[in-house]
């Protein structure tokens, strides 16, 4: 599909508004018309109209014509996030230019699809992006409920559908959740090779008690817990994946996942949401992706989203998981302390004035990143600088 270009005043306002209703909402970092920095929004939401301009970030030297396809949910909850999210991948990318995000929306959510791609176009005006919609009654009659009602969020299923939202011709994709910044070079991730077949590589945690992601009920089933007789599963989390989605569609992973969401309605065999479904098909048979990928948790627990500190080692990715978002927390004025690494991606213009005295940080995330030795100390560094 070919670049919209919306320049000429001369075209029939019907033609260009049924032409608009005909495609999928698609941008190539072409500014809207008309370009006079104020968007049209329709919710009411003063957090669509909240956003400052990105810097624009051009490629390096050395850089293909090779697209690195990143996949994303976005809705006015998680909208901070999100954007935080792209800017932080273009921020530390050899090849910003490169990379092409996919936005998956809910069909229903307050702001609609059209009204956020009005809102990324606005704040990065050279990113290549398409918007999907997503029908939530392709799930809804799926989910049950789980331990946090965030959890039962019908865009939070998204991922599952992967196959089916984007266009064939993605045949390989990084799906990322909108909790989370890049603080590396997201090539090197998209360069992981996926091996023995393998669907998806993810960062793997053996040492987690595998079995406390499922319900009495499941391991007492000798039918049901004969699914990992033949593996060895280790936890891994879903917010951070590298999907083959040729194999994905060959091998009708969709249905696969759709089937134990069945199950989990009739005889409740796990507690949390959209992630237990994906461990049982895809447990013990992932690539193993290095944890520095995948620093999740930063969030807290799914009760109470207390605190916590980094794992041992490098960090090319901050994931924060669990019930606490940063951006919740800063607004609240009891921010964590590694919520701090997050603010200065944060565009949102009611909180830009804090992070112009932060533009140091990007310096010290990106020595954090770099280092394989005493990070400890790095981090204690990192966060005296923020919080004093």
């Amino acid at each position: 599909m070919g670049r919209f270009r919306f320049c000429s005043r001369s075209l029939n306002v019907a033609i260009v508004a049924l032409f608009l209703l005909s495609f999928p909402f698609m941008c190539f970092g072409i500014r809207y018309f008309p370009a006079n920095g104020e968007m049209e929004v329709h919710s009411g939401s003063d957090v669509l109209f909240g956003y400052t301009e990105a810097p624009e970030y051009r490629n390096g030297v050395g850089c293909s014509r090779d697209s690195i396809h990143v996949a994303m949910t976005i809705d006015l909850e998680y909208l901070r996030g999100s954007i935080a999210a792209v800017h932080s991948v273009l921020r530390h990318a050899s090849c910003p230019e490169n990379v092409f995000f996919h936005f998956i929306a809910a069909e229903f959510d307050p702001a609609s699809p059209r009204d956020l791609t009005r809102l990324v176009r606005s704040t990065f005006p050279s990113l290549n992006f398409k918007v999907y919609i997503f029908r939530e009654d392709t799930v809804i009659n799926l989910i049950s409920s789980s331990i946090r009602i965030a959890l039962e969020n019908p865009l939070n299923y998204a991922r599952n559908y992967l196959g089916d939202i984007l266009d064939p011709y993605v045949d390989r994709v990084i799906y990322l959740d909108s909790d989370v910044v890049i603080v590396d070079d997201i090539q090197k991730l998209w360069n992981i090779t996926l091996q023995k077949n393998r669907i998806i590589g993810a960062p793997e945690y053996c040492h987690t008690n595998f079995t406390k992601y499922f319900t009495d009920s499941f391991w007492s089933d000798p039918m049901m817990s004969r699914v990992f007789g033949s593996r060895k599963p280790c936890y891994f989390n879903t917010g951070v994946m590298v999907m083959d989605m040729e194999k994905w569609r060959k091998g009708n992973y969709r249905k696969r996942i759709e089937n134990w969401m069945e199950l989990q309605r009739k005889k409740r065999i796990y507690e949390l949401g959209s992630l237990p479904p994906f461990l049982l098909v895809f447990g013990g048979n992932i690539e193993p992706i290095h944890h520095r990928w995948n620093q999740h948790g930063l969030g807290g627990d799914n009760v109470k989203g207390s605190c916590r500190s980094l794992h041992s080692g490098p960090v090319s990715l901050l994931h924060w998981s669990g019930k606490g978002k940063p951006w919740v927390r800063l607004d609240e004025k009891r921010p964590c302390p590694l919520d701090h690494l997050w603010e200065p991606y944060d565009l949102y213009k009611r909180n830009h004035h804090r992070h112009q005295s932060a533009v140091g940080s990007f310096n010290f995330v990106g020595y954090i990143r770099g280092s394989e030795q005493g990070e400890g100390m790095i981090v204690h560094i990192i966060l005296g600088y923020f919080v004093d």
